[in-house]
């Protein structure tokens, strides 16, 4: 039987945590070829939005959120109907997550702060818009999905704005939520019905 001073046995469960270290910052660092074991390990964890829970000196990732394409496709019904309350506290509370980024259509100031994004949808609101999807993908994964496509916006005046868009929610264990929002303006002309559905 060979005995293992403790001082080794610690040194050892250094050793042993570099791999799971580098994993976590391989994201951040700048691909080079000094690490790619650490790229590969940090590929394999899945999205989440907690870290990995601890028991009995096991590691535990969250269960994945069952979810489908209609599921996914509802919550921008349910931002939509946000918008139709005219209240900017009530968008931003029912559906961006804390930490989110909304990235406005009509806006050059990126909005990551719950006040930001009131103040945005404060003077958004004011034109009545209603939106509309033309076409979407949606991707789905563990704890998060991807909505992204081509919307329109329908203001009170009539005026029609045609924009591209991406949703990126997150499942917080109660709900899905937005982490993230880009809308841009088409970069091309779109000849737009000036009273379209």
């Amino acid at each position: 039987m060979i005995v293992v001073p403790s001082s080794l046995r610690a040194a050892l469960a250094v050793l042993a945590a570099v791999p799971v270290l580098l994993a976590g910052t391989a994201a951040s660092a700048p691909a080079s070829s000094t690490t790619p074991t650490a790229v590969r390990a940090s590929a394999d964890r899945p999205l989440t939005d907690a870290p990995d829970a601890v028991a009995g000196g096991e590691r535990h990732r969250p269960r994945c959120r069952a979810t489908n394409e209609k599921e996914i496709a509802r919550l921008f019904d349910r931002w939509n109907a946000s918008l139709a309350t005219g209240r900017a506290d009530t968008v931003v509370r029912r559906n961006y997550a804390p930490g989110s980024v909304l990235l406005p259509t009509l806006s050059n100031v990126p909005r990551d702060t719950p006040e930001e994004q009131r103040d945005y949808f404060t003077h958004f609101l004011a034109g009545r818009p209603t939106g509309r999807i033309v076409s979407r993908h949606i991707d789905i994964d563990c704890r998060t999905a991807v909505d992204a496509g081509l919307y329109t916006f329908t203001f009170g005046d009539g005026r029609v704005v045609p924009a591209r868009y991406t949703f990126t929610y997150r499942w917080t264990g109660h709900r899905w939520l937005i982490t993230s929002h880009h809308s841009s303006a088409m970069p091309e002309a779109t000849p737009v019905a000036p009273h379209a559905p």
